[in-house]
Order: structure tokens, then sequence, then C-alpha cells
């Protein structure tokens, strides 16, 4: 027989655990065009006045307003055509009483000119602009730095880079964005029954499944993921895998969890470093870990997920991507971490685990929760769901119509 779990945790214990993981992060600069979904590493404030000068909001024309104050439908004021000035363009003329400049939206408003009339509200005649509307002072003029003056705040440190955060970067001529480093995650899948998909599919073999799956699950949270070659269940080549990733953020085991013969992570652990976690009260993923790998002055962690692939999911999204959105330097905050919850009722009575916490595969349908009623080795009921329920260690059934809260399986859906 192999050895036992070494004490079987609370789920809140272990992510009391997790969230005491040291975190080293690093930062860098990236070019504006690569910054986009990017964390600003510090505060930006703005190195220009926005609008840069005193700018035209209308199209029509740059008057002294007060020689318009006597404009109406049945007595338009005439004036005289200064100039014509376009965006882009700066106005040559200054412009006196009498006279006005044809402006287009955005550009400078000519000297001395307080005033713009739009065009909706003029006519020419006879080489003359007819004023049929007054206009005030400052109307449908936008005064420099009126949106923000340099030096101001512009954005803050742990700001995602989203479209809208680029065109205000953009705005004040920034060309290179400081930025968190994107931690480094190495996913390494474990098993002698594990196949890579260039393979071909013999009796007893599966493909690998996890490999995919937790990195597209580590990419949603902000970090990247680092493949590897399939690892057989044998202690020389995990433990040579794991020594080959001594430089990332953090290392994502599948498999090789359990306390059966076959499983050696934890020996492996044991001699690299020491077992923080073996075991967990939950339904699917009991057979977790989390090691911590002695590593010089900067010590590595490794998070062990089970095998199974909807158990690895599971534990992923409850206990892990927290702190990898943590490392990411995502906003925990943020309300998009929980974007998608919706409460429901569930559409059948459900006994679910007794004494530990259970996490239930629903599909949505309607106002309904249908629980998905398949072990955490069936890869199809990932295919029907459509988020997960959780229920306490201490419910021992859930009634039918009862309300629960559905989480989606994804977690803050965040490609990054």
């Amino acid at each position: 027989m192999g050895k036992e779990f070494l004490s079987i945790m609370d789920p809140d214990d272990v992510k009391k655990i997790i969230d005491n993981i040291p975190i080293n992060k690093r930062v860098e600069k990236v070019s504006l065009e690569n910054s986009l979904t990017r964390i600003l590493s510090e505060d930006i404030n703005a190195t220009i006045n926005l609008p840069p000068f005193k700018r035209v909001s209308m199209d029509g024309y740059a008057v002294i307003a007060e020689d318009t104050f006597s404009a109406s439908e049945e007595n338009p004021v005439r004036l005289k055509l200064l100039e014509v000035v376009g965006a882009g363009d700066v106005p040559a003329k200054k412009l006196t009483k009498g006279y006005c400049t044809e402006v287009s939206t955005g550009a400078p408003v000519p000297e001395d000119a307080n005033g713009v009339v739009m065009v909706e509200f003029t006519d020419t005649k006879d080489g003359e602009i007819l004023i049929y509307e007054s206009t005030a002072i400052g109307q449908n003029i936008t005064k420099e730095g009126s949106d923000i003056k340099s030096g101001e705040p512009l954005l803050k440190s742990g700001t995602r880079i989203t479209p809208d955060k680029i065109g205000v970067l953009s705005a004040i001529g920034l060309k290179e964005i400081p930025v968190f480093q994107k931690p480094r995650v190495a996913i390494i899948s474990t098993g002698n029954e594990i196949i890579s998909h260039d393979e071909e599919l013999t009796y007893g073999k599966i493909y690998d499944i996890n490999s995919q799956t937790i990195s597209s699950a580590v990419k949603s949270c902000g970090c990247t993921p680092l493949h590897t070659e399939i690892v057989k269940d044998d202690y020389n080549s995990l433990k040579d895998k794991i020594n080959e990733f001594r430089d990332v953020d953090l290392i994502i085991t599948s498999g090789g969890t359990s306390a059966g013969t076959g499983d050696i992570l934890r020996e492996v652990l044991d001699d690299l470093g020491e077992v923080l976690v073996h075991g967990v009260s939950v339904k699917p993923g009991k057979p977790t870990i989390i090691g911590r790998l002695k590593n010089g002055e900067e010590d590595k962690f490794l998070f062990g997920l089970p095998g199974y692939p909807v158990a690895a999911l599971m534990v992923f999204h409850v206990f892990f991507a927290p702190f990898l959105r943590k490392m990411a330097s995502i906003n925990l905050s943020t309300n998009l971490i929980n974007k998608g919850v919706v409460e429901l009722e569930l559409s059948r009575r459900y006994r679910p685990a007794r004494g530990r916490t259970h996490y239930l595969l629903v599909k949505i349908d309607g106002k309904n929760a249908v629980p998905i009623l398949k072990d955490s080795g069936a890869i199809t009921s990932l295919a029907e769901a459509d988020g997960f329920i959780e229920i306490p260690k201490n419910v021992e059934i859930i009634e039918k119509w009862s309300n629960v809260k559905v989480f989606p399986l994804g977690g803050l859906i965040n490609p990054l």
C-alpha cells in the first residue's frame, strides 16, 4: 500500500496557506501596441494638457461673440470671411470685429475669437456670412487643459489596460508603458497512461487533457503557461522535470497526488522541500497537494492538482485561480471576479457528499440549475456544464427548488 494523506485539511485552512505564500512581482516596459490587457505597475500622470490647445468643438464660424448679440432670424448679422481653418491647420490671421473665420471641429481657435457659431445657424450671401443666432462667450470652444492638465493623475497602478485605456495613453503620446511582468507558470502532466495528441491511442492509454485545460485556465488568470512533455510516474523523471523549472514563478502539476502506490509527487516534494498540504476535505479534489521547494533565497511553490480533469479544473478555480490573479496583479476586489454568478433554483433534490465541501457541476435550463450526476473522471460532464454550486460540508440535503448560487466554471474569464 502507498502512503496515506498527511492530513485532510479544511478548505478555509488551505486558502489561508495559499494566501500567505509570498509573491515576488517584477515590472517591465512594453510598447503601447503590446500593452492591451496588461496591468499598470505604477501611476500614470498626464504629460501634457488635454486638449493641448484651445480648440473648436463644432463646425461653424469663429467669431467675436459680441458681434453676434443682436443676431436673429429676421435680422441676421453680416460678417466678412477672414480665412478657412480646418482640423490640423494653424490660423494665420488674428480675428477682428466684423470678421469671422470658417472652422472645422478640432481646429485651433483663431486669436481673439471667443465664440463659435454652428454652421446650421449661418448662410452665405454676396460673399458675406449671415449669422442668424447669437453665440455666448466661450460657446462651442473647448479650453486647453479642460479635460486634464499636465501632471494630474490619469491612471492608477493596478489598472488593467483595455482599449479605452489605450486611447487615454495614446492621447498623451506615451510610447512605453510600465506594467507588471506576467508570472510564468510551468504546467506538468504526469501519468504512465497519459499520451500526447500526436501519439497513437492504444489500449490502456488516454490523451493528455489537463495540459490544455489548465494552461488555458492559467492564461485566463493573466499568467503565461509553459508546457512540458508528459512525465511518467517515476521519481527521478518527475524530480528532474521539477528542477528544470526553478526559474519560474509557480509550478502546477496534475496527477500523482493520490496516496496510492504509483503516486510519487509527495516523495519528490519531501526531498526538494516540504509538503504544506496533502489532502483537502472537498469533493471532487481531495488529493490536492501544495509544496514548498527550497530554492536558495527565494523558495518556489508547487500546486499539485488531481489527475481527473473535472477535479483538476474545480480545484484550480476554487483554490488556485485567486492566487494566480494575485500574482498577475489583477485587482481581486473587482466586480469582474464574480461576473456571471447567478442565483437559480435547483431542479431536483440532491444529497451531497457528507463531511466534505462539495462542488457540484450544473447546467442552466432557464431559471433552473440542473445537477450533472457524473463522477470527476467523466470529462463529458464539462461539455454539459455551465457552472458549479458550492455546498458546505454541514449540508446533508438540498431540496428541490432551493435557491442556489451558480458560479461560472471559468471564474474570471480574463484572456491576457
